[in-house]
């Protein structure tokens, strides 16, 4: 069963791209300092529901692009945040919040390196490039709950894996301190 919420922010999600693919523009892009592409939305929603995410109370996403996974955990956290360096996706995310009504989603606008995890016990990335250029030390020092690493690519050497599935096509893997 899905929550309501979900058939929502999927909708309005699912039309932005189809927008973005009308004006002959990818769902995709260079952020200067990584690579934005959404991650696919029943996947995320189906694994916050297997790692019960319900369970956390704050949720952070780094390199939140266009708001989506951030929007995602809205309906199981209490406060859900993304963390974006590029403006223009940050406005999107932004944007997309205000239209659907979403009050417990706040997004910043900075690189994630900037940005501290301590307060978080849920921290999801979709990871760009290898976690050894930086991300790894920051999650190790900053870490208090559980990394959620969506895809078979990048993970962390230093954490301990938890548990790992595979939702649709897509790995999701646990790490903790």
């Amino acid at each position: 069963m899905t929550h309501k919420g979900f058939d929502i922010i999927k909708g309005a999600y699912d039309s932005s791209y189809s927008d973005l693919l009308r004006r002959g523009k990818i769902p995709a892009r260079d952020t200067k300092i990584g690579f934005w592409g959404p991650s696919v939305t029943h996947e995320v929603y189906e694994a916050f529901k297997k790692i019960q995410l319900s369970r956390s109370k704050r949720f952070l996403d780094l390199g939140s692009g266009d708001g989506k996974v951030a929007m995602l955990a809205s309906l199981f956290c209490s406060e859900a945040h993304g963390v974006e360096y590029d403006g223009e996706l940050h406005e999107r995310a932004e944007k997309m919040a205000s239209q659907l009504g979403i009050s417990n989603v706040a997004f910043f606008n900075r690189d994630f390196h900037d940005h501290s995890l301590s307060e978080y016990d849920a921290v999801f990335i979709n990871p760009d490039k290898p976690m050894a250029r930086g991300t790894e030390k920051k999650l190790v020092n900053e870490l208090n709950g559980r990394l959620i690493v969506y895809g078979h690519h990048f993970h962390p050497t230093s954490l301990k894996k938890q548990r790992s599935f595979v939702v649709g096509d897509t790995p999701i893997t646990v790490f903790k301190k």
